[in-house]
């Protein structure tokens, strides 16, 4: 899938400057996984549909990509956008993260910069959870080696899972086992989704061939 560098600039999201406080630094991971598999920049951008000069500043940390650009970078990589995100922090054994901790923004193109994913779990740990807020991407189908949950914190979501759909209201739980393909998106604006699984294994299927 191509991606044209006009279009790659509102995926990158903000440049380094711009991000929050506490932002995870996910390129010198992005660049170790990279080396050790060896592929060059050129390689991997190519399977992520990115430009090698995008991905040379997300290594280097002068910019932040959307989770979108970070999930292909991800696939390219032959691992997950949570384990890139994981990668960036050392564990914790005991960890607290505030509600005003940094997030990334999730969604691509018009308004997207409303659709925002927070991580719950930071560091390397074997459950990962993370606090999704605004739109999210109907498109891509997630299917995971290990169970998960999803839960309404707030607002109301619409799950298909196992090719049933679910309407999930505030203080909702979906449970879905492992290997079950299943997509959500929220239904009213100040949905707050957390979903919390297994770190490893986690794989997506896009709907659209990316």
């Amino acid at each position: 899938m191509g991606t044209t560098e006009s279009s790659e600039s509102s995926e990158a999201g903000e440049p380094s400057g711009a991000s929050e406080a506490g932002t995870p630094r996910i390129g010198p991971g992005i660049r170790r996984l990279r080396r050790a598999l060896d592929l060059t920049l050129a390689d991997v951008a190519a399977r992520a549909g990115v430009s090698a000069p995008f991905l040379s500043q997300v290594e280097n940390g002068r910019s932040r990509p959307s989770m979108g650009s970070l999930q292909r970078i991800a696939d390219a990589l032959d691992t997950t956008a949570v384990q890139l995100l994981a990668a960036a922090d050392p564990p914790r054994p005991v960890d607290v993260v505030r509600g005003g901790s940094a997030s990334v923004r999730e969604g691509e193109g018009e308004g997207a910069r409303e659709a925002r994913m927070r991580p719950l779990v930071r560091g390397h740990q074997r459950l990962h959870a993370l606090e999704f807020t605004g739109d999210h991407d109907w498109g891509r189908e997630y299917r995971h080696r290990n169970d998960e949950i999803l839960y309404v914190a707030d607002g109301s979501a619409e799950v298909e899972a196992d090719g049933s759909v679910y309407r999930l209201e505030r203080g909702d739980t979906l449970y879905c086992a492992a290997e079950l393909p299943h997509r959500w998106r929220p239904l009213e604006e100040g949905t707050r989704v957390l979903v919390v699984g297994i770190a490893d294994g986690v794989r997506v299927v896009d709907d659209r061939g990316c």
